[in-house]
């Protein structure tokens, strides 16, 4: 499995991405109330997970994986490889990398269809890309996708937005993402093609925003300037779904002070990282995280240092 590196994931990550498009035509935080899971509906595959929020079908999506290197360039910064690797260690898993999934969020209310950001794309290779498979064994044709909802501007959240020959991915879908991050978006030189290609479906939101029915953009700037999570509420269930506000979940939780590399800002990152954990751990609130184990969906617990992933099922 390839390795990526904070180097690798901001340019050559978006440089995989932008080639492959460029070869063809481009066409806060109050405290949530408990809620109580519901058993999936329909039967899971290996890419495509189903569950309820209230009475709304939802589905974790596999894109794939990124393994990142224990070598304190995204994991532990200014730590030392042996400290990342105790902690890993006492929860029994391989110390030499950190494997992170990549599965964005699909939820579906009446004649609305949402995704909760789109995948790498062509942009880690074979190591992702597999978002449109897990779609289809879901049962859900791109083109019924009306609303794409981005948490932030990395290109394992928006590489998916344009497909390798240029064209939309999801061609009837408008984009939402907050103001903040699109301006970051747009002002990266890296993402020029894909900011081309998605710019005519773009409506940015400010923060707090409804942004579909049932759903609300809570903002968390620190990971990137307008990263964004979306709070799903149903019948009188919720669930967070939290973005990049944690990524690897023994090491983010155990140590959410330890500063991150890929976040923009690393001490806002930190600061915001534990802020969102202890209210996450007092509320006992259902949250599903994007790179944490798929399918993602579980709960935040104190633990007897930091924080501990209790995953549902």
């Amino acid at each position: 499995m390839k390795l990526i590196t904070p180097k690798t994931f901001a340019m050559g990550a978006v440089a995989a991405l932008l080639l492959a498009a460029a070869a063809c035509t481009p066409a806060e935080n109050a405290k949530r109330p408990e809620a109580k899971p519901e058993a999936a509906a329909l039967v899971a595959s290996d890419g495509a997970y189903p569950f309820k929020v209230g009475s709304l079908q939802a589905y974790a999506l596999l894109d794939g994986d990124n393994l990142v290197p224990n070598d304190n360039s995204v994991f532990g910064v200014g730590q030392t490889p042996d400290a990342v690797a105790a902690v890993l260690a006492v929860a029994g898993q391989p110390t030499d990398g950190l494997a992170l999934s990549i599965h964005p969020l699909l939820v579906k209310d009446g004649d609305r269809t949402v995704l909760i950001d789109a995948g790498a794309g062509a942009a880690f290779g074979d190591k992702a890309g597999k978002l449109a498979a897990s779609l289809a064994e879901a049962g859900v044709d791109p083109a019924a996708i009306t609303d794409v909802l981005i948490s932030h501007g990395h290109p394992d959240h928006v590489g998916g937005l344009v497909a390798a020959d240029g064209a939309l991915t999801y061609p009837n879908a408008t984009i939402r993402m907050s103001q903040a991050e699109w301006a970051s978006l747009q002002a990266n030189p890296e993402m020029a093609i894909l900011v081309q290609a998605i710019a005519p479906k773009v409506q940015a939101f400010a923060p707090g925003a409804v942004v579909a029915p049932g759903i609300t953009a809570i903002a968390l700037a620190g990971h990137t300037p307008g990263h964004t999570l979306y709070e799903i509420a149903s019948d009188g269930q919720r669930l967070l779904y939290a973005g990049d506000t944690a990524h690897h979940f023994v090491v983010s939780l155990a140590h959410p002070e330890w500063a991150m590399g890929y976040d923009g800002d690393k001490v806002a990152g930190a600061a915001r990282r534990q802020a969102e954990l202890a209210a996450l751990a007092a509320s006992g609130e259902r949250v599903y995280f994007h790179h944490f184990p798929f399918p993602g969906i579980g709960r935040v617990r104190q633990g007897a240092e930091g924080y501990v992933w209790v995953p549902e099922g």
